[in-house]
């Protein structure tokens, strides 16, 4: 036996169904006209204007690629289509940005446990059940100790300070033995030129008097 509560959903449903019913439908000509007057309007309340890319050509529209768009969107608005990667395509995609991805890790035990997780995510992803006859893809795991040691390289690089060639400069902030001081040539070089100028404007108020 239906309950109170069935019954008023029952005459709810048929209230709506009711109502659409009566809804006026557009035929393609009122469609047509309502879209144009919508149109109208943005353009009278300036929303076309100064839009992205106004008036210069759509880009890849003599390509072949049928996903052009789709290429396009992604870089555009910078989409991380990451999470949207099959698993083992992920885990794959990860373990080429090893041991890049953790140079910014300051601890070994940190990156010790970022690499066991991602083992241990690769051996869960493994004992997935297979479906269809073909073998599944798989991830490969990473050694441990031979990312460490490579993650050690890294870091070791990028705290190893700029050491200055001794050979240039020395601590006086002089030349160093056997190289040209070039600004203190430069000097010499405008003494020299002044100099003949003095010359010669002296000979020049010699031969005048």
């Amino acid at each position: 036996m239906p309950s109170a509560g069935d019954a008023d959903r029952s005459r709810e449903v048929e209230r709506r169904k009711q109502a659409e019913d009566a809804r006026p439908r557009m035929n393609l000509q009122q469609i047509q006209s309502w879209v144009d007057l919508e149109i109208q309007q943005a353009q009278r309340r300036g929303d076309f204007e100064n839009l992205p890319g106004a008036g210069k050509p759509l880009k890849n529209l003599d390509k072949a690629d049928p996903d052009w768009w789709i290429k396009g969107l992604i870089e555009r608005e910078k989409l991380d289509l990451s999470a949207a990667l099959p698993t083992v395509m992920a885990l794959r995609q990860e373990r080429r940005g090893y041991p890049e991805s953790l140079a910014g890790i300051a601890d070994e035990v940190a990156v010790r446990e970022r690499l066991a997780d991602y083992n241990a995510r690769v051996l869960e992803d493994r004992r997935k059940p297979v479906v269809g006859p073909r073998s599944p893809a798989i991830a490969g795991r990473v050694d441990v100790e031979e990312t460490v040691a490579q993650w050690r390289e890294l870091r070791a690089d990028q705290e190893r300070p700029l050491v200055t060639d001794a050979s240039e400069v020395t601590a006086a902030g002089e030349p160093a033995p056997g190289r040209v001081d070039v600004r203190g040539g430069q000097a010499w070089l405008w003494v020299g030129l002044l100099g003949i100028i003095a010359v010669a404007i002296v000979i020049w108020l010699a031969m005048r008097n």
